[in-house]
């Protein structure tokens, strides 16, 4: 009796299996050919968008010659500054929740509300900075862009440089104190440097979480149809020039929005691909 009710269960089990797998590879399949289709009409329609012009001329007027220097330029200054501010601010944070701060209450309210940070739409805290640096001011400025992308960049800089120097093993940290070192000197000459990889991809992940940001970007630095490197000045991004540009009704605005789209898409995937690479490098030591 138990063998035919046992190869019963085995066969049921193995049927469902099969179903689940099936299930699973549409699924797949379904989501690769969404992935696929997109990235082909990325790559054709922006590639068909790309000249010289596009890195050596500022925003043109409609059905003039022009390109997207001043995006590219923009883009570049306001990442940059907000990454300086969230690294300064994300790496001592991290360090502090690793080293200073463990199991205490304190640090169980940071660490969530870093969590928070990490998941808060992104034109919310557009509107948090609109509010904090552009009206108070009377005006859109490139901080205020930085400070806006440095808000969304800060929290995933502190989660990656916790994690990262939580794995450093305890033995370094005592053989530090052990040589006379106080614990900040171990932290900044040890472990901070064991963790250097680690802090490099963390970087890199937040550098690709807001190099493609528009909705900030509207809310704060607004545009700049000229090349401008003045920071209390509204200041051009390549997101906000491409939303611009794609609703536009001219042909050749949307022809340079799929070459900018194009351009963020490559930056993104050569900082992940970066991010993965340093990862496995410190995984392997």
């Amino acid at each position: 009796m138990s063998k035919p009710h046992d190869t019963f269960l085995h066969t049921r089990r193995k049927i469902y299996n099969g179903v689940f797998l099936v299930l699973t590879g549409i699924a797949t399949a379904i989501a690769l050919a969404a992935l696929f289709l997109i990235l082909e009409t990325l790559v054709v329609k922006g590639v068909a968008g790309l000249d010289a012009h596009v890195f050596t001329m500022s925003q043109p007027a409609p059905d003039e010659q022009g390109g997207l220097l001043n995006a590219i330029v923009g883009s570049l200054v306001m990442c940059g500054l907000g990454m300086v501010i969230a690294l300064v601010v994300g790496i001592l944070a991290g360090t502090w929740l690793a080293e200073y701060g463990d199991g205490t209450k304190l640090a169980a309210v940071v660490r969530f509300l870093n969590d928070i940070l990490i998941s808060a739409p992104s034109i919310l805290i557009g509107l948090f900075v609109y509010q904090l640096l552009v009206r108070p001011f009377h005006g859109f400025s490139a901080v205020a862009g930085g400070v806006a992308l440095a808000l969304l960049a800060m929290p995933v800089a502190t989660r990656a440089t916790e994690d990262i120097m939580r794995l450093q093993p305890y033995a370094l940290r005592e053989a530090g104190m052990a040589l006379g070192a106080n614990r900040g000197l171990v932290i900044r000459a040890i472990i901070w440097r064991a963790s250097k990889s680690g802090l490099m991809t963390g970087a890199l992940l937040s550098f690709a979480r807001i190099s493609g940001e528009t909705a900030p970007l509207l809310f704060t630095s607004l545009g700049n149809p000229f090349l401008s490197f003045k920071l209390t000045q509204p200041m051009a991004a390549l997101p906000t020039t491409i939303f611009q540009f794609a609703m536009s009704a001219y042909d050749d605005w949307q022809r340079l929005a799929w070459a900018g789209a194009l351009l963020i898409a490559v930056a993104v995937l050569t900082t992940n691909i970066l991010g993965r690479v340093l990862t496995r490098g410190s995984t392997q030591k």
